[in-house]
């Protein structure tokens, strides 16, 4: 196998991180396959900021990026990324078009990736496939105005880098929450302070 894509949208395209020796050349941006996804994870290594992930059911579509492979073995793409992202292996999608493996919580996402992938002409591909939790650790089902009340409800570091990270996701990682943000004056100057906004 020579071709093998990682496919991201979230802070993977700004920190690369231990993923960066193991990765040719430069994102490609907006050049991956469109992808449901939210803001919708309560992630426990940005401090309870709310991290994009996949969400097929409540999502929105956005266009995903794209960025090669070194390895020629997908299960060393696979450890690779499960690396950067200190997930298990389980959590990372999969997508071989050799060997027709399909491997990924949303049989959606996968058949999404694997025509991607047919059509774009790589091998296989992988990518962080992290579920929502947003139901799980709070105890109430997302909804954009409970999640905005959620990121309201953040203080200090937890606050900074809440704002941080939907402010530096990739523009095209256009989600409900993320157009229903802009519409906030608290979130503007929130972002205004940490020099994310002039």
């Amino acid at each position: 196998m020579s071709r093998i894509a990682i496919i991201g949208w979230g802070s993977l395209i700004w920190d690369l991180e231990v993923l960066a020796p193991h990765v040719s050349g430069d994102w490609r941006m907006e050049a991956g396959p469109e992808l449901a996804m939210e803001f919708a994870r309560v992630s426990p290594k940005r401090k309870r900021a709310l991290a994009v992930c996949l969400e097929a059911e409540h999502g929105t579509a956005c266009q995903t990026n794209v960025i090669q492979s070194k390895r020629s073995d997908l299960a060393d793409a696979v450890a690779d990324l499960a690396a950067r992202e200190r997930a298990p292996i389980e959590r990372i999608g999969v997508v071989c078009r050799v060997s027709k493996h399909r491997f990924g919580a949303d049989p959606r996402i996968s058949a999404a990736v694997e025509d991607w992938c047919t059509v774009e002409d790589w091998d296989g591909a992988v990518w962080t496939d992290l579920q929502p939790n947003f139901t799980d650790v709070l105890g109430y089902s997302f909804t954009v105005e409970r999640a905005i009340s959620y990121l309201q409800s953040l203080e200090g570091e937890s606050l900074d880098e809440a704002v941080r990270y939907i402010e530096l996701a990739p523009k095209a990682t256009d989600t409900a929450l993320r157009q229903a943000l802009e519409q906030q004056t608290w979130w503007i100057d929130e972002a205004k302070r940490l020099g994310l906004r002039k």
